[in-house]
């Protein structure tokens, strides 16, 4: 080895500590896992060169004690938390799988991973980090060890910069503490949150500290002059049972004056009491009950702290009574009753104490955290399997932008995808991205951890294969959106072009001439036609000769039959031909007839009203007045789909809804005499009639039957001359 004979040899200090770990008795390891985490061990004191004075190596050796004593880890976990320092450019990720075993190298390299990844705005997206975390590793074991960590950065504070402090501090706050307590690790949640507690507010913590101190003996004296009793009747009731009580953390103190708004002194629970009664399952009810009668006969209860959660279980699966009852001194005390089997459910099956306190119901990942849960409370397992996530972690990904906000998408995502999540324009001009300072294309498949910069380019558009790199649906409604707009766009100038070339052919436009060519070139619209003009995708000269040789065809038909129309064409038909003319309403733009259009409901055109047309995305038009609430915006943003919109004249009489407001003084009579003008003197058809009163003023909607705007004008203007209306307007 590089230098061996030079380098000094682990302190006395280090090969106690080493010893230590090896013969603990939380997790006892076999003759083959104690030789590998001292192979360990050397490794990292040759990697590093360390003196025996240096606090770097007490670093990796008292995290793996925290892996191994206090989290309940094995000896792989031990192995990844002593290397975890070692570079891999030096040490070879290949090379310590050879000789500590794949699943260390998998620890190891997954702990590097998450190392990197940007967690200063934790705080915002801290429920999505959480599930980054893991989604991101194979093996709960990498977070596990970040996790002792962390806790060895709490205790460490002075090892630390300022600036790294304050980031561990957020990890472990929006992190850490939260997996810690869904894990059921509550000495090290507990630990976590009061090193938090003392970083953010010093004073609160020593002082709630300090009053702890102060009643500790008196607090124990008094919980167990409070048991004394309630043992001595319950061994008389014959009740077999288990006592646990504890004060509660710090910060969980402070949680409860806040939202209580009480003192230190008037918290009910400031410890808590646990009856586990053991019996059979038939009997579980019948001796909770007992048991609680037992207390109360005691205590004096609080009957309005009553919970009982075990006739009525929680939604989450959780059994117990809970009550508070006045011990001596006049002492609220809280006290818990539950079976063995409701207590071992309680902290480790669906409702475990996690689940509902976070508000989170049991998923699959919940289900998963519960199991390697138990595999730590165990003294002795051999399910390794247990830590592995498998196929957790295929239906997201989780990336990064460059201020360091966290992004999650569907797994297979796309850099495509991730610009639209943007904006539509980012995506619109997207034309690569920086991927880990790395440039790739926009079909490029977002991977967990990626941190994401977009390329733009005025001269990128989005084009039809973009709907084939893409997988959420916001980017490709929005890539299928912004296609027809386009295409719109670019169908304005096709049928301009157009109508220059036959123009210039000498040739009519007309809208049997434009449906022709359509269904020539098996198209759908028109618009399809303009489109293929525009990007030269059908080349005038091929519609020239369509359109020379289907006249010369009409002109030959012509000829041939137009002898035999003169003579056998009558009156009566020329009358039904002139009559189907007179149907058509409106002239739709210079060149257009015969189109699908609709009436617009958002304001009701009539003959006679200044309107225009509106192709939809549907290809239809739709007819609405310059004056309606939707036109600013239409003919400001949209105005290539704007078309010029006429009244033909027809003896045909049409009518239309419309809706007049009408606004006056509340008078006797004055409804009927407004109704009977309608109908009797005008002769107009009402569909509706609604009219409100508040005070000496009325307000009512009459919607007419109207054929034209200017038998609506004469409506309005004799509205207006009845004694009692003030105002009349139209509404639509």
């Amino acid at each position: 080895m590089r230098g061996e004979t030079y380098m000094k040899k682990p302190d006395t200090v280090s090969k106690q500590a080493l010893n230590s770990l090896l013969h603990n008795e939380v997790k006892p390891f076999n003759d083959k896992e104690k030789q590998l985490i001292s192979k360990a061990f050397n490794r990292v004191w040759e990697s590093h060169h360390l003196n025996p004075s240096d606090e770097k190596f007490k670093h990796y050796l008292e995290i793996a004690h925290i892996v191994i004593k206090e989290i309940g880890l094995g000896a792989n976990s031990a192995m990844a938390a002593l290397m975890h320092g070692i570079s891999s450019d030096e040490y070879p990720y290949e090379k310590m799988e050879n000789a500590f075993g794949h699943e260390v190298r998998v620890i190891v390299e997954g702990f590097n991973k998450i190392s990197e990844l940007q967690t200063q705005r934790v705080s915002f997206q801290s429920e999505t980090f959480r599930s980054m975390f893991l989604s991101i590793v194979d093996d709960i074991r990498v977070i596990l060890v970040k996790m002792a960590h962390r806790l060895y950065d709490l205790r460490n504070p002075d090892e630390s910069s300022p600036e790294r402090f304050t980031k561990v501090i957020n990890e472990t706050k929006y992190i850490y503490i939260p997996i810690a307590h869904r894990l059921g690790l509550y000495n090290v949640k507990t630990e976590m949150e009061e090193h938090v507690m003392l970083y953010e507010s010093p004073d609160i913590y020593n002082d709630i500290k300090n009053k702890l101190k102060e009643t500790k003996t008196k607090r124990e004296v008094y919980i167990q002059d409070f048991l004394k009793p309630v043992e001595r009747e319950l061994i008389k009731a014959g009740i077999r049972y288990e006592l646990k009580y504890r004060t509660k953390s710090i910060p969980s103190i402070w949680a409860k004056i806040n939202r209580q708004n009480v003192g230190l002194d008037e918290i009910f629970d400031l410890f808590a009491i646990r009856i586990i009664v053991d019996t059979k399952p038939k009997k579980e009810q019948e001796i909770c009950w007992r048991t609680y009668s037992i207390v109360t006969d005691i205590y004096q209860p609080n009957p309005k702290r009553l919970r009982d959660w075990i006739s009525q279980p929680k939604e989450s699966g959780y059994e117990s009574l809970h009550t508070t009852v006045k011990g001596h001194s006049g002492r609220w005390v809280e006290v818990q009753i539950r079976t063995k089997r409701m207590d071992d459910e309680a902290e480790r099956g669906q409702a475990a104490h996690w689940i509902y306190k976070e508000n989170h119901k049991a998923k699959d990942a919940d289900n998963w955290l519960t199991q390697v849960r138990g595999a730590l409370e165990k003294s002795k397992t051999s399910d390794k399997a247990v830590y592995k996530v498998g196929n957790k972690k295929t239906d997201k990904v989780f990336v990064f932008t460059p201020k360091g906000d966290l992004k999650q998408f569907v797994a297979g995502a796309t850099v495509l995808d991730f610009a639209y999540d943007i904006h539509s324009d980012v995506g619109a001009h997207c034309n690569g991205a920086k991927v880990n300072n790395v440039a790739v294309p926009i079909r490029y498949v977002l991977k967990n951890g990626d941190k994401i910069s977009i390329m733009t380019s005025n001269r990128q558009k989005p084009k039809i294969d973009w709907l084939a790199y893409v997988v959420t649906d916001r980017a490709r409604n929005r890539i299928k959106r912004q296609l027809k707009e386009e295409k719109y766009q670019e169908a304005e100038s096709g049928k301009s072009l157009l109508l220059r070339k036959f123009k210039n052919w000498k040739v009519k436009s007309t809208d049997d001439l434009i449906n022709l060519l359509v269904k020539h070139f098996k198209l759908d619209t028109a618009i399809d036609l303009y489109y293929l003009v525009a990007t030269n995708k059908l080349d005038v000269s091929i519609i020239k000769k369509v359109i020379f040789e289907k006249t010369d065809e009409e002109d030959k038909k012509a000829g041939t039959v137009r002898e035999r129309e003169q003579s056998t064409e009558t009156g009566s038909t020329v009358a039904n031909r002139d009559r189907e003319e007179e149907k058509e309403v409106l002239w739709v733009g210079d060149n257009l007839k015969n189109v699908n259009y609709y009436f617009s409901k958002c304001c009701n055109p009539i003959l006679g009203d200044r309107v225009f047309g509106f192709v939809t995305t549907q290809g239809k038009i739709s007819i609405h007045r310059y004056d309606c609430p939707n036109a600013k915006r239409l003919l400001e943003r949209y105005p290539y789909r704007v078309l010029p919109i006429k009244w033909l004249d027809t003896n045909e009489d049409i009518y239309k809804n419309a809706v007049i407001r009408i606004q006056g003084k509340d008078e006797l009579g004055l409804v009927g005499e407004i109704t009977s003008t309608i109908s009797n003197d005008l002769n107009i058809n009402m569909r509706s009639i609604n009219f409100e009163t508040k005070g000496k003023q009325f307000d009512g909607r009459v919607t007419v039957m109207i054929k034209s705007v200017d038998y609506l004008n004469s409506l309005i203007h004799r509205l207006g001359k009845i004694k009692g209306v003030v105002k009349v307007t139209r509404v639509k």
